[in-house]
């Protein structure tokens, strides 16, 4: 099968073109990136898309890159493409940002791609990674240790936000519908420079791809060769490899979709809350891949999390108890709760949907107080016993409290609680408790505890607000005033 045939069959199996639709072709000058523009510019017509060439110069080699840049804008010219170059300083770009150059290099390329695309209204950008690049990405995905997403490799038609380039470009709505398309993915290099020279195209030599001290290259030119020794077959397998992966990522992808919405409590830029029982009572598989889509939601440019981290963090959501906590990638931490399984960054406190308050504040009774800094308000109001039904008094209302008024007394107001505090929780017949253990019983989240507004009078605590009254202040047959306490919305909140 020719070279071009194999092109055709890979846009046809993947949908890689759009017809009518502009396609930014990246272009180093390489032989890989000059094959794929010939190629593309002889299928554009059958496509009816039109090409815009785009060349970065990363500063890296001096005169030679900027010799590149030059080789591209010319033939741009030459073929009658429009192009976009661009010159950026990847080594400072390193520093400034702790980066490795390839990792600078990559994000500077992508950044610089999508820019582009983005600028001319194209939904596709062509890149020029062919099938041993492949083989060499899933080898270097496996020696560093990955998962099925990592051992797919590279994939023909991938959204441009999967590769995890920055904030800055993954909140652009516009980048967002960026799709990278591989045309060349399914063929060799060797065919791709017997098309370079049957076509008299002569591309440009980059001579850091000789350069050992890179990751790629030195796997490229030392590893690979060595396990063509015990295999000649190597780079196929790998190849067939990534393809396996991904068809079993995809069906593991479906299913970690299904977990994620039946075990998911909440999610936001903050914090991701799985239910507890729901997480544990899930496969193995899914009980790693939904902790690491959380970390993935909450750090989206992390390219690569440690298996350690994962394993640490299930081992301790599997077995830990309330309060356990594992380390996570990049200041992020799993707690335990009661019910709940939260991963979220060191030191997060989740907000809470009930009243709170952060220092002592009087209470109007009868009337209604509002709780600064909150959508709430505490409503006080009398009633003689005579006029209420007993059954109101059990109503189950988590929010409302019926107390006995000569009981409670003056001087009402509602704080938090204080180290020292104790009271006698209703039902426990006048026994006396630390606050702090109450609230251990009561299930209280530890980050919450602060949060609980307590009802005082004088010293004593007359109720736990939204978990316990006092028994002292219970409504009793001898009771003559009650005090009806009940937590609302406040109209001042809109």
């Amino acid at each position: 099968m020719s070279l071009l045939a194999q092109v055709i069959g890979t846009i046809e199996e993947y949908s890689l073109l759009e017809r009518g639709e502009p396609v930014v072709v990246g272009v180093s000058g390489g032989p890989d990136s000059l094959c794929l523009l010939h190629v593309l510019k002889h299928l554009a017509p059958e496509y009816e898309v039109t090409l815009h060439v785009a060349h970065l110069e990363h500063g890296i080699r001096g005169e030679e890159s900027e010799a590149d840049a030059r080789f591209v804008a010319h033939l741009a010219r030459q073929w009658e493409f429009p192009i976009t170059v661009e010159h950026a300083n990847v080594p400072r770009l390193a520093k400034e940002e702790g980066l490795a150059i390839e990792e600078a290099a990559r994000r500077a390329r992508y950044g610089f791609l999508a820019r582009v695309a983005v600028h001319i209204g194209a939904s596709r950008i062509a890149v020029g990674h062919n099938a041993d690049d492949q083989a060499e990405t899933v080898l270097m995905h496996f020696l560093r240790g990955s998962g099925l997403a990592g051992l797919r490799g590279m994939l023909p038609l991938s959204p441009l936000g999967e590769l995890r380039l920055g904030e800055a470009l993954r909140d652009s709505p516009l980048a967002a519908a960026l799709r990278l398309i591989r045309p060349l993915l399914e063929v060799p290099r060797s065919e791709i420079e017997g098309y370079c020279r049957r076509n008299a195209l002569e591309p440009r030599f980059d001579r850091s791809n000789l350069d050992t001290t890179y990751y790629r290259n030195r796997l490229r030119h030392e590893l690979l060769p060595t396990l063509e020794d015990y295999n000649p077959n190597i780079r196929e397998v790998l190849r067939r490899t990534a393809q396996v992966m991904a068809a079993d990522y995809e069906l593991l992808r479906r299913e970690l979709e299904e977990a994620w919405g039946q075990i998911l409590c909440q999610e936001s830029e903050e914090a991701v809350l799985f239910d507890l029982e729901g997480w544990r009572a899930l496969p193995l598989s899914l009980r790693r891949s939904t902790l690491r889509e959380a970390i993935h939601c909450l750090r989206r440019s992390l390219r690569n999390i440690n298996w350690v981290h994962v394993e640490n963090a299930r081992r301790v959501a599997e077995r830990g108890n309330t309060g356990d906590q594992a380390t996570l990638p990049r200041h992020l931490m799993l707690n335990v709760g009661y019910e709940g399984l939260l991963v979220a960054r060191e030191g997060y406190v989740p907000p809470v949907d009930w009243p709170t308050v952060e220092a002592p504040l009087p209470i109007a009774v009868p009337g209604a107080t509002h709780l600064p800094g909150t959508e709430w308000q505490l409503t006080a109001q009398l009633i003689d016993r005579a006029h209420l039904a007993g059954a109101a008094l059990h109503s189950g209302e988590r929010w409302q409290a019926f107390l006995d008024a000569d009981v409670v007394g003056e001087g009402v107001i509602l704080r938090p609680r204080r180290t020292e505090d104790r009271f006698q929780p209703l039902g426990m017949g006048g026994h006396s408790q630390r606050l702090r253990a109450f609230m251990i019983n009561a299930k209280v989240p530890a980050q919450h505890r602060d949060q609980v507004p307590l009802l005082i009078a004088g010293e004593r605590i007359l109720w736990v607000c939204g978990w316990r009254e006092d028994e002292r202040a219970k409504v009793t047959e001898s009771t003559q005033h009650i005090l009806w306490l009940r937590f609302v919305r406040s109209p001042e909140a809109g």
